[in-house]
């Protein structure tokens, strides 16, 4: 027998290169997932920062309203949703009292990042899927290719390593897929997620950040309106 892949592929049999071609797929799932994930956060993060480089100035002066007016590209990023949010509760409750206006931005902020944190997590429960049941799909198929290996030395009437050498490499071979599935998705996955992780800390980091703004601004305003 030629051990090669292509000569395991050739004495496989069908559920063995069912199992393969399966955990092909489910490759295949986890490379897609992981390469637009990482290009989207990639390209969030740098809208993002764009946005505070811009913005930040006018947020630090406590102009909420030219910060809101500014002209500024259609994606701001995770970061820029969520402030503008803040901003736009700041002023459609601009003229209610302190406590209402600074609960209604605060809701606002919680509701946007929230909203932006589910929205990074998008896929990675896929990609945990795959993390965590490619290892028993190639360990069913060890299981398939052990019972073939006994089937055939049943059917031989002899043991010998020639004669079950075909369901063993069977075996071996959806063991190894397995795990060369598995492994490339958990790093990917623990990556990922601790990537959102930090831009979840980021948010609630700028959130409190703008409420302490708004909080100023108002205390301002109503000393000098008194």
């Amino acid at each position: 027998m030629n051990f090669t892949l292509t000569g395991l592929w050739a004495h496989m049999g069908p559920f063995a290169k069912g199992i393969v071609v399966v955990m092909a797929l489910m490759s295949v799932i986890s490379l897609v997932i992981l390469v637009e994930r990482a290009l989207l956060f990639r390209m969030s993060r740098r809208q993002s920062r764009k946005f505070a480089a811009r913005l930040g100035p006018l947020l630090a002066q406590g102009d909420f309203d030219a910060a809101l007016d500014a002209k500024l590209d259609k994606d701001v990023g995770y970061l820029g949703r969520t402030i503008r949010a803040g901003l736009t509760a700041y002023r459609v409750s601009s003229d209610d009292t302190r406590d209402e206006v600074m609960e209604s931005v605060a809701r606002n902020l919680e509701r946007q990042a929230q909203r932006e944190v589910q929205s990074f997590k998008r896929g990675l429960g896929q990609l945990a899927t795959v993390a965590s049941t490619a290892p028993f799909v190639g360990l069913l198929g060890t299981t398939v290719g052990i019972v073939t290996a006994f089937q055939q030395m049943g059917e031989a009437g002899a043991g010998g390593i020639g004669t079950i050498s075909t369901g063993i490499s069977e075996a071996l071979v959806t063991t190894a897929f397995g795990l060369l599935v598995a492994i490339p998705a958990v790093m990917g996955y623990n990556s990922l997620q601790g990537w959102v992780d930090a831009r979840a800390v980021d948010l609630a980091e700028s959130s409190n950040e703008l409420l302490d703004g708004v909080a100023r601004v108002l205390k301002r305003s109503r000393s000098v309106a008194t």
